[in-house]
């Protein structure tokens, strides 16, 4: 296995601008938005790396990538390159087109030269974007048993969802008949016909034949995307074969999820708040890396109980966070985070930096970096109201920026008094 690995080079596609995540994504790249609390979003593909044994990483990245490019320099510097190992970042260079990256495959073919330079055996093709965990060394061990040219990671998923996703169409053995983006009706997966089969964005290649096949591509008036282009055309020439990222004990698709949307993402970050979640942070056979700023332990305050206890349930909260005097449910906060006291925070998720003043009240609401919520802002409650101050999914998920102004509920005599009151025993918060 360890002679196939160092055959093996990766590269992530980290430059999508990530327009269905806006306004998250309107200063930085879609990867490197923050996800779970102190990670971002490329740092699951590059901890499948690592784990996988695989280090020798591009990243291309292209849109916004300032704070994606400063992440990797400061979090991934863990590999040895005297060992003829790198994590490197590869921004447009024009070497081969007047254009910027055109789409995923345009993205690979302008970086033949530092790819080819390496002399891999095999490529691996990786979106940055996507929350999983996939031991890639098992699939690439799958591609050369198979004597595939391309294999493609696929997942199972009911056949309502197929026009979210690239559909896979196999037969009884697991190789590719079929590929066809985000169709009304997805091709049945073989003998059980209320499912399908999704691409995950997880290509192993032989070089010799993607080479050839961006080289005919880059020529062609297409859309120059792996999806849409290269794998159809790569069907119909050469052995492609679908990795079912499947669970063998549970019997059932394995945590998979594209937040690519904004009620996406913030699913996905719900689900680290359950009591057993699918997707777990905490497991020591696969750890997760990232950067950690130097950030003190987290910290509630006020143990006055039903007066002004700092308290957090059903929540994942980072380092460098306090929560004084105040209450939170079922949420996700990032590092560095103040909630003062007397507020309530519901099924929330709160990046770096945000301070949140007295008395607010917040629910399934997202807060980006370094926002500052006023003393009694209403978020998540009166949802008309929102949508004048702030973005609001389909689903009723309320983002509030730093360009906003929440709105401020009345405060009561009560509530004002009980400040009051707590105020005189001291500790401030």
């Amino acid at each position: 296995m360890s002679a196939l690995l160092d055959d093996c080079l990766v590269i992530v596609l980290a430059g999508g601008v990530g327009e269905r995540l806006y306004p998250l994504t309107k200063e930085r790249a879609k990867p490197a938005v923050y996800f779970g609390g102190p990670y971002r979003i490329i740092d699951f593909v590059l901890s499948n790396c690592i784990n996988s044994g695989l280090r020798r990483v591009f990243i291309a990245t292209q849109y916004k990538s300032l704070s994606l490019n400063r992440h990797i320099r400061m979090g991934w510097g863990i590999i040895s390159e005297e060992l003829g190992e790198f994590i490197e970042i590869l921004p447009p260079q024009k070497r081969v087109s007047e254009h910027w990256y055109q789409g995923t495959a345009d993205a690979v073919y302008q970086n033949l030269y530092s790819i080819t330079r390496e002399s891999p055996r095999y490529l691996i093709v990786l979106a940055g974007d996507h929350v999983y965990k996939m031991d890639y060394s098992r699939m690439l061990r799958f591609h050369q048993e198979r004597g595939a040219a391309v294999t493609l990671a696929a997942i199972e998923v009911a056949q309502s969802e197929s026009s979210r996703f690239g559909i896979v169409a196999v037969d009884e053995t697991e190789r590719v008949t079929g590929f066809e983006e985000k169709p009304k009706q997805g091709s049945p997966i073989p003998g059980s016909p209320d499912f399908t089969l999704a691409s995950m964005g997880v290509y192993v290649f032989d070089t010799d034949v993607l080479v050839r096949a961006l080289e005919a591509d880059a020529n062609q008036p297409t859309n120059h995307d792996f999806g849409k282009d290269i794998i159809p055309a790569l069907i119909h020439q050469v052995p492609v074969y679908s990795y079912r990222f499947y669970d063998e004990n549970k019997k059932a698709a394995k945590y998979w999820r594209d937040i690519g949307t904004l009620d996406a993402y913030f699913d996905a970050n719900m689900d680290l708040c359950q009591v057993n979640p699918e997707f777990n942070l905490y497991d020591p056979e696969w750890p997760l890396r990232t950067y950690q700023p130097q950030a003190p332990p987290a910290k509630f305050v006020f143990a006055e109980v039903g007066v002004r206890c700092g308290e957090a349930l059903d929540s994942v909260i980072s380092p460098g966070c306090i929560v004084s005097g105040s209450s939170i449910y079922g949420s996700v906060l990032c590092p560095n985070v103040r909630v003062h006291s007397f507020c309530r925070i519901e099924q929330c998720i709160l990046m770096p930096g945000v301070r949140v003043g007295r008395h607010a009240r917040i629910r399934r609401a997202i807060i980006d970096r370094d926002v500052l919520i006023p003393r009694g802002a209403l978020i998540g409650y009166d949802l008309d109201e929102d949508r004048k101050r702030h973005t609001v999914t389909d689903s009723g998920i309320v983002v509030v920026t730093t360009d906003d102004e929440p709105l401020i509920g009345p405060l009561t005599e009560d509530a004002l008094k009980f400040e009051a009151e707590a105020d005189r025993r001291g500790g401030g918060g």
